[in-house]
């Protein structure tokens, strides 16, 4: 009897309390979107409330926050502005080139650095775009460095650890020239065009190829879970080994022995299965579950290693809470080389991508919230792309890569979000995120590993898209993703894939010309023979 008391008690205490919430929550709701905030917003418009942005702009940052980690991990594998002059070297000698090759503590320590510069970079980077689309353009889409351009920038244009066809400094003055060039062309409204310029089973085959590439990387041992690796008869074979060359990442022995492979796995496992729930934030907990493991030193999976390099990033990881400011990766352009044809190459493959990617989201997004009028467009379109355009200008001035509208944002769409408030909610996130810089810059490969598989997983999805059945659309497209995880360049992929839809093409269009040329020649023959009959009669009108 006092037991059953006592629940009713308790169920009415909740209930009063429950009540309470919803009364302050929908008291609250009222008044913001009466405000001068909610009419800007356009709260009541579409059909919205105050907290319901606010969890919105939530949901959808826990589904794009592992972007911190992710992007400066495969950024600083580019070196930055680390060089042989960051070297260690013996008493009264010099360091050599393959310093930046081997385990090299003075060189090790740059890259910590420049992974910290590099986490505020994306970070900033992030907060700008994504509180511009929102107080801009009103629209409840995240935005950060995307995936794709950042892992072409540190593995096909600077390569790892600087042994690549440019430098550092020439690459981020190829992504503000690109960005650039994608903010005139989106002010003139050309950006429609250019990306229908490109065939439809290319644009199709790049995002699933530049997936295969992304994912082909978390699979290697500096990147990744180590699972990948380089073979003399094989060229690649499989490895995830216990002993490794820690200059070409060989296996030397405990093949499929690994401690560190084996925990990303786990990690991967925990994010396959939130996503199979549908859980919010199913990226961050593999990640996260992974990363706590290797944070405790002496065991076999440990970031933080009993070496002086080790030693040094553990100092630096227990002071938690810290404000980082950028050292070397801000304004490091250089345009001295932009004479060479590989400049060039960059910068199409970087606008081709930017252009693709954006305007497939942006539509895809805004149909999913319902923004799309009659016409195929949607309201804010026109400042969205001038946000994301904008935005890279900012990227690449912080050093990081291009910036782009993130499919995550549809986690934000499905709690109810549907205007800016969801986007400055999100980039209110990252700025509070700036505070944990030691423990964000303290994320190992192996747990950043799975999710660029997982990433690879998503960008699959549009295979389904292709015509396989047609070998003009199928081939090219084939090629297209074929290219880029086994040339490892992302532009290979694209210039093959056009190369070959053109070649098989080309005989529809010799028969097209032809048929134009053919009809160009009876007009201008009737042309012909009706001035030839005026004249005629003209002549005879003489005589007469």
């Amino acid at each position: 009897m006092g037991g059953e008391l006592c629940a009713t008690m308790g169920n009415g205490f909740f209930i009063r309390i429950g009540k309470s919430w919803s009364q302050l929550e929908k008291g609250l709701n009222d008044g913001v979107s009466k405000s001068k905030v909610g009419k800007y917003f356009k709260l009541e418009a579409r059909k919205s409330c105050f907290t319901k942005e606010l969890r919105a702009g939530l949901a959808t940052f826990l589904t794009m926050a592992y972007i911190i980690t992710v992007n400066a991990t495969i950024i600083a594998d580019s070196g930055g502005m680390c060089s042989i002059a960051d070297c260690s070297a013996p008493a009264n000698q010099t360091a050599t080139a393959d310093c930046m090759l081997k385990p090299n503590e003075g060189y090790q320590s740059c890259l910590s650095k420049t992974k910290s510069d590099l986490v505020v970079a994306t970070i900033v980077s992030a907060m700008i775009g994504s509180i511009a689309m929102g107080v801009l353009a009103n629209l409840p889409l995240g935005l950060a460095p995307g995936m794709g351009p950042n892992a072409y920038l540190a593995y096909n244009l600077v390569g790892f650890h600087g042994t690549g066809n440019m430098s550092y400094q020439t690459a981020l003055a190829v992504v503000l020239v690109e960005g650039c060039v994608f903010l005139a062309i989106s002010a003139f409204g050309i950006r429609e065009k250019l990306a229908r310029l490109i065939p439809q089973p290319v644009r199709l085959a790049c995002a699933a190829g530049i997936g295969l590439f992304i994912a082909f990387v978390g699979l290697q041992i500096h990147q990744g879970v180590g699972l990948v690796g380089p073979d003399p008869s094989t060229l690649v074979t499989i490895t995830a080994c216990a002993n490794t060359n820690p200059q070409t990442g060989e296996c030397l022995g405990g093949k499929m022995h690994s401690p560190k492979f084996w925990l990303g796995s786990a990690g991967f496992l925990i994010t396959c299965y939130g996503l199979i729930k549908e859980i919010k934030g199913s990226m961050i907990y593999g990640i996260v579950f992974v990363t706590l493991i290797s944070w405790f030193r002496g065991t076999h999976v440990t970031v933080f290693p009993n070496t002086p390099v080790g030693d040094t990033s553990y100092n630096y990881f227990k002071k938690v809470v810290d404000f980082h400011k950028i050292q070397s990766t801000a304004g490091a352009f250089s345009f001295s080389n932009f004479n060479r044809s590989e400049v060039w190459v960059a910068l199409a493959t970087l606008l081709y991508v930017d252009v693709l990617a954006t305007t497939g989201t942006l539509y895809t997004m805004a149909e999913m919230g319902g923004f799309v009028n009659d016409e195929g467009g949607f309201e804010g379109e026109y400042l969205a792309y001038l946000v994301d355009a904008g935005s890279t200008i900012v990227a690449s001035a912080l050093g990081v890569s291009p910036v782009a509208t993130y499919v995550e944002s549809s986690a934000g769409l499905r709690e109810g979000g549907r205007t800016g408030l969801t986007a400055v909610t999100i980039g209110l996130c990252f700025f509070v995120s700036l505070f944990f810089i030691p423990l964000l810059s303290s994320v190992p490969p192996w747990a950043i590993g799975p999710s660029l598989v997982m990433v690879g997983v998503m960008m699959m999805k549009v295979v389904k898209d292709i015509n396989w059945g047609n070998m003009k659309e199928a081939v090219p497209a084939f090629i297209t993703m074929l290219l880029m995880p086994l040339t490892y360049s992302i532009a290979y992929g694209i210039i093959g894939g056009i190369g070959l839809y053109l070649a098989l093409n080309l005989y529809d269009y010799l028969v097209v010309l032809l048929k134009w040329l053919a009809k160009m020649r009876r007009m201008v023959v009737k042309e012909h023979n009706q001035v030839s009959a005026t004249a005629a009669v003209d002549s005879a009108n003489e005589i007469i």
